[in-house]
């Protein structure tokens, strides 16, 4: 018996970042949209804990203990006194460390698969409970659709959305270290005023209306300085993708995957093709939002 969970990436459409907390971590205002681009993660029965992948980039995912995957495996087990011993395949199709919450999805999809597969009967609000224990963009990678996350970004509050967006993603050579961009940050930021980080009113309305020119108008990300003083380049995919017709381009969540708005499928395509042929980037990805959460295939 196997179980497969199907579960998607992310882009923050707004990533509102405070200064540092005491704990190393900061207090955040992320508007999270889950967008159809998706992994798969499938769980069996093993002589003992192991994890495989497959797909773009696979070689970059660590297979060890500090794989999200595994470390959901093993929280869950140990919740309810479960020996661990699955086997955890991962098929990859989200960048890896591209900043669309490849890791998090991951280990959305291994705790809804040992869920189903050992029958826990844990309920929704204790799994959303260790995946914030797991990381803060697991609980989101679990419910999807939109969503404002607080705190560290793992205190979710539904968000309406009213219409469908479309994306084309630019995917970077090689990734992005989340901490070393948030350490960037800190540099960046150090001896000035860093305001609370608050949702914007204009941002959220604009996804209840599903109004492209306007969420185009609303969108910022708060680590985008960081990660463009780390890859400078990502300058140039914005330009291309901006110059192609892109509605807004803004760097997805800590990079280096560049996150382009386009006003309909037709611009989509435009826009990927123009990345593409600009030389500035790996691959162009086309993709709408919202998508659902974390599910049973």
């Amino acid at each position: 018996m196997s179980v497969t969970v199907r579960v998607p990436a992310k882009v923050n459409v707004q990533l509102a970042v405070g200064a540092a907390r005491p704990d190393g971590f900061h207090d955040l205002a992320n508007v999270f949209l889950a967008v159809g681009l998706y992994d798969e993660v499938t769980v069996t029965p093993a002589d003992e804990l192991r994890v495989t992948c497959s797909g773009p980039d696979a070689a970059q995912v660590p297979l060890d203990a500090t794989n999200l995957a595994a470390r959901a495996a093993l929280a869950l087990a140990g919740r309810y006194g479960i020996d661990p011993r699955v086997h955890i395949h991962i098929d990859k199709d989200i960048p890896v460390a591209g900043g669309m919450a490849g890791g998090s999805a991951d280990g959305a999809g291994a705790l809804l698969a040992c869920d189903a597969l050992w029958s826990t009967g844990a309920t929704r609000d204790e799994l959303l409970a260790l995946c914030a224990e797991l990381g803060s963009d697991v609980p989101f990678s679990l419910v999807g659709g939109a969503a404002l996350g607080v705190g560290r970004g793992e205190q979710l509050t539904p968000v309406e959305v009213g219409g469908t967006f479309h994306w084309v993603f630019a995917v970077a050579d090689g990734g992005l270290s989340t901490p070393a961009v948030y350490r960037e940050f800190d540099r960046l930021t150090a001896g000035t005023p860093v305001p609370e980080p608050a949702a914007s009113g204009a941002l959220l309305a604009a996804l209840r209306s599903g109004d492209t020119a306007a969420l185009a108008t609303a969108l910022s990300n708060g680590l985008q300085p960081a990660a463009l003083s780390l890859r400078p380049s990502l300058a140039d995919t914005l330009a291309a993708g901006t110059t192609a017709g892109a509605a807004a381009a803004l760097v997805s969540g800590s990079g280096p995957t560049t996150a382009f708005l386009a006003e309909d499928e037709a611009s989509a395509r435009k826009v990927a093709d123009a990345l593409m042929a600009s030389g500035t980037c790996r691959d162009a990805r086309i993709a709408t939002s919202p998508a659902p959460g974390a599910t049973l295939r």
